[in-house]
């Protein structure tokens, strides 16, 4: 069974940078990161497909996010660079731990496991 922990949530000014870091108890090979704002709907945000390298993005954290690999199969971090206010969010990490690749990135039933989430604060 997967099982997923989030960290490197906190507290940043506008402009800043925080890594989030996604760690499963198995190797993951499809891995996602959601956001849900308070009083808004969850959001997809960014996902890798670790065995063929690709990554994907929403429009709205383009340029700025970046989800890689860590060293080891069962960690995935998203890096977010020139926070804003709007990136206010909890951070969930979604993963799955079958290799093929998954039909719907967007389908938050897609995922095998799901973290209990980590609080980004971005203040202006």
């Amino acid at each position: 069974q997967v099982q997923l922990v989030e960290s490197g949530g906190g507290a940043v000014q506008a402009g800043g940078s925080l890594r989030l870091s996604c760690t499963a108890t198995v190797d993951i090979y499809t891995v996602a990161w959601f956001r849900q704002a308070p009083g808004k709907e969850r959001e997809w945000v960014a996902g890798i497909y670790t065995l063929a390298s690709t990554t994907y993005y929403a429009d709205s954290v383009k340029g700025r996010f970046t989800i890689s690999q860590g060293s080891t199969k069962n960690t995935v971090y998203l890096q977010m660079n020139s926070l804003g206010p709007e990136d206010t969010a909890m951070y969930y990490c979604a993963a799955r731990a079958r290799r093929n690749p998954i039909r719907n990135k967007f389908d938050p039933d897609s995922y095998e496991a799901w973290g209990p989430g980590t609080q980004v604060t971005v203040s202006s």
